[in-house]
């Protein structure tokens, strides 16, 4: 299955913000925790280009911690600051306009010792559609500026956002390219919900990540769903269709003649991964891209 979703206004969110570039001092690079690398756009490094960057993974939350350390890390040793966040919540907000002085310290110094004045810092959020653009800019506001939805593509304008006399922030639409040539990371886009339901198979989505889960987290899918028996070779569909099945079957997904109904199991456990019901869970590991 290949996966494309490149709406009209998207196309338009790189011209403008291309436009905008000689206005902007620090970009903000907002990634799904769970996925960082799935949910960074691959274009971002020519669009940006070079602008210092602050890189924030949000829904810190959903995702496994030890892991989201080592995505830190990893963007560290890439000469680039990371911070996990939650905007739902706050956590870690905080820290996002010290970090981006940090950034801009050297600007600053010389305007000082220059006799000029610093200005605010003008700060460019960038990020595919559904990760939390629009909550975060609420959160730093303390009041509802920005549309949010649970669904990719619900901010479509550009707005310039000020916070007190130190940043303004500049809301742009997430970019997400056209077509992805990595069938993975269209499955990991889609089961976190990054990718709108109704252009997807949800039944390959669930079987991609159950697979991924029984390797990595076989336990959690134990607990919740009363599985007994994990796939002894996860190559292998037939065992994995099994542990799509016994869930279906726990979840009371029966059609008739007692058949699982695949589609409705996948809808549900997508839904219960999404939420946070199976635990902190992340989808890539830095080691996939050493």
């Amino acid at each position: 299955m290949t996966i494309q979703w490149f709406p009209g206004h998207m196309t338009r969110a790189r011209r403008q913000i291309e436009d905008k570039l000689k206005l902007i001092d620090v970009a903000i690079e907002l990634l799904d925790a769970r996925i960082p690398m799935s949910s960074r756009n691959p274009m971002v490094d020519d669009i940006l280009k070079g602008k210092p960057r602050l890189v924030l993974l949000n829904k810190s939350d959903l995702a496994d911690p030890a892991i989201t350390a080592d995505w830190v890390k990893y963007f560290t040793d890439q000469g680039l600051k990371a911070l996990p966040i939650d905007a739902n919540t706050g956590t870690g907000v905080k820290e996002i306009l010290p970090l981006c002085k940090e950034l801009m310290s050297a600007k600053i110094e010389t305007q000082i010792r220059k006799g000029i004045n610093p200005r605010a810092i003008r700060g460019l959020i960038v990020g595919i559609p559904n990760v939390g653009k629009s909550t975060l800019i609420n959160q730093l506001a303390g009041r509802k500026i920005a549309n949010t939805g649970d669904k990719p593509g619900v901010t479509k304008g550009q707005q310039w956002i000020k916070f007190g006399t130190d940043m303004d922030l500049l809301d742009t639409p997430g970019i997400l390219w056209p077509k992805f040539d990595d069938q993975n990371v269209g499955m990991k886009l889609a089961a976190t919900g990054a990718i709108k339901e109704e252009i997807l198979h949800l039944d390959d989505i669930a079987f991609h990540t159950i697979r991924y889960m029984a390797e990595y987290y076989g336990e959690r899918l134990q607990e919740r769903y009363g599985i007994k028996e994990l796939p002894a070779d996860n190559e292998n569909p037939n065992e994995v269709i099994e542990v799509m099945e016994a869930i279906g079957r726990k979840r009371g997904a029966i059609v008739s003649g007692g058949r699982v109904d695949l589609e409705k199991t996948s809808l549900l456990f997508l839904r219960e991964l999404r939420s946070g019901k199976l635990g902190r869970v992340s989808l890539e590991v830095p080691e996939e891209y050493l």
